[in-house]
């Protein structure tokens, strides 16, 4: 009679039941959310979805439209949904889901990887299945690459605490080089993983070796990371290694920060300080500096800094996790330095921090099993529980408020998108298939209507009339709007702009009809055709 296969071990049982039951609580969650619309489309969405239909019809990009930072996998992954399910937004978030159960279930293996018990695994992944709303936001909006670099970054962690202080073959060291050059071509953001881990390898991994195999492993490494990393190191043999590096370093917000470099990385200082923690713990909303969940938030930061000190101490961590607990030292290092010696220092809106969330996670489930076992009760275990309930309850908070759940911190750029379909139907009807907006409506307007409309983003969006050429990001719309014989604008919420537009207009002596949908102002029916640049305004325009 032959043997019954062996049982899983307790431990692994369990691990995989609480992984289980984290990812069903997130994907409930985040199903809630996804269900009462608590996320309005914006633009740099709608570009993710542009560029997975152009990708369907056979171009495949380097990079996100208009920032060589960041890799086309997003849009190549949304593409394969809607190959699936066809095209539209509810595809892109099922996606960006998808990723972030992914990035769940590698945080709770980082946590059993460094020896700690199921407890603490399970913790640390229900930590993450309801988030701060920070997480939560930009896990589920698809802003070109973020949900793959969290999920990226982990498995970059994982791989480095497989390799350190081992003799392992070179090929795993070539592994390592593939995925970490793979992860920074998708997005950049990923070198404050891949930075930290390489220096842990250098330093711990290759130690011990002998000079030659040492020597073998690094090329190996290096060799893997070039490979790794290689539509970015093609792109920049075409186009020059100058500009990737400036867009590496923040050239996309050049000029949001103070001049002078000392002045630049005391603000920078100064934001990291005062917006970091606040919209790390979910204190406060990215878009907005008003706190949410008043009057219990003050308990909710103390709670926080309180496991995470406990979190953080050496006893609270099995001593064969002590290398992983450096490393998350070294990417939370890591995160804070690029903020502030770069221009990204100057976006207070806390996406940069979002490769956080794990290395939290993990710290504050150590911390309250820290706790724990101090005290000898299971009362710390609250902290947790509180976290939770404070995180869905500020989450279904901020989807109930004006703007929803918004990618949008600049108030001037948020807007009614409840209005979004009559508008593209109205456009449709009057035969208004071109013309000019902002880059907060163009895009949408395109993805919405399947590219039947065409607008260029040549309008400002600020009221002191200032505009960036870095909006235009797709040249063949250039070329159907400057081939259309009429052209309309649109504005949205923006009566400074309404008025200029009027002003400028009767100043050319055009005629036109105006029309109101929701935040949305149509100005149609041109009697002549009239470009941004003949109302003083657009690309052509700009200083």
């Amino acid at each position: 009679m032959g043997s019954h296969p062996a049982k899983p071990r307790p431990r692994e049982a369990g691990f995989w039941l609480a992984a289980a039951g984290a990812l069903a609580l997130a994907l409930l969650f985040k199903s809630a959310l996804i269900a009462r619309d608590a996320f309005p489309f914006n633009a740099d969405e709608a570009v993710v979805g542009l560029m997975a239909r152009h990708i369907q019809a056979g171009s495949w990009p380097t990079f996100f439209y208009g920032q060589a930072y960041m890799g086309s996998l997003d849009a190549a992954l949304v593409a394969g949904g809607f190959s699936l399910a066809g095209p539209s937004v509810l595809v892109i978030r099922i996606v960006q889901t998808i990723l972030y159960l992914g990035t769940i279930l590698t945080t709770m293996l980082l946590a059993r990887q460094m020896g700690f018990t199921v407890l603490v695994c399970a913790l640390a992944g229900f930590l993450m299945a309801i988030p701060p709303v920070n997480v939560t936001l930009y896990t589920t909006v698809s802003l070109g690459g973020y949900g793959e670099a969290l999920l990226l970054g982990n498995l970059i962690l994982l791989a480095t605490l497989l390799l350190q202080g081992r003799q392992a073959p070179p090929w795993a060291y070539l592994g390592w080089g593939l995925l970490a050059g793979f992860a920074w071509w998708v997005f950049g953001l990923t070198l404050v993983y891949s930075v930290p881990a390489g220096v842990m390898l250098v330093t711990s991994g290759l130690r011990g070796q002998s000079p030659p195999r040492a020597a073998v492993r690094a090329v190996a490494a290096a060799g893997g990371l070039l490979l790794g990393a290689l539509p970015m190191v093609a792109w920049s043999a075409r186009n020059g290694l100058a500009p990737l590096l400036r867009e590496l370093l923040g050239s996309a917000i050049a000029g949001a920060s103070p001049q002078g470099l000392i002045a630049a990385t005391a603000s920078h200082a100064v934001n990291l300080a005062l917006f970091g923690p606040t919209v790390v713990f979910g204190l406060r909303p990215p878009w907005g500096v008003s706190p949410l969940g008043m009057p219990v938030t003050p308990i909710i930061a103390i709670l926080w800094l309180a496991a995470i000190w406990i979190g953080l101490r050496r006893s609270s961590w099995p001593t064969e996790g002590l290398p992983g607990r450096n490393l998350l030292i070294g990417a939370a290092l890591a995160i804070a330095a690029g903020f502030i010696v770069t221009p990204f220092g100057a976006d207070p809106s806390g996406r940069y921090f979002l490769p956080l969330a794990s290395p939290l996670a993990v710290i504050l489930a150590a911390g309250v099993d820290g706790a724990v076992r101090r005290s000898g009760s299971r009362w710390p275990l609250a902290i947790a529980a509180l976290v939770l309930g404070f995180n869905s309850w500020t989450s279904f908070q901020a989807a109930a408020g004006q703007s929803r759940m918004t990618t949008q911190f600049d108030s001037s750029t948020i807007y009614d998108h409840s209005y979004d379909d009559r508008l593209v139907e109205f456009l449709l009807e009057h035969g208004e298939t071109a013309g000019y907006s902002t880059y907060w409506v163009a895009y949408p307007l395109a993805f919405m209507s399947g590219e039947r409309l065409v607008y260029l983003p040549h309008l400002p969006y600020h009221s002191d009339f200032r505009y960036s050429s870095r909006d235009d990001r797709y040249a063949p719309y250039r070329e159907i709007v400057g081939a259309a014989p009429r052209a309309a604008y649109v504005t949205a919420a923006q009566p400074w702009l309404d008025t200029y537009l009027r002003q400028a207009l009767r100043s050319l002596g055009v005629g036109y009809e105006e029309s109101v949908i929701g935040d949305f102002r149509v100005f149609h029916s041109l009697t002549e055709l009239v470009r941004p640049v003949d109302l003083g305004l657009g690309p052509e325009a700009a200083p």
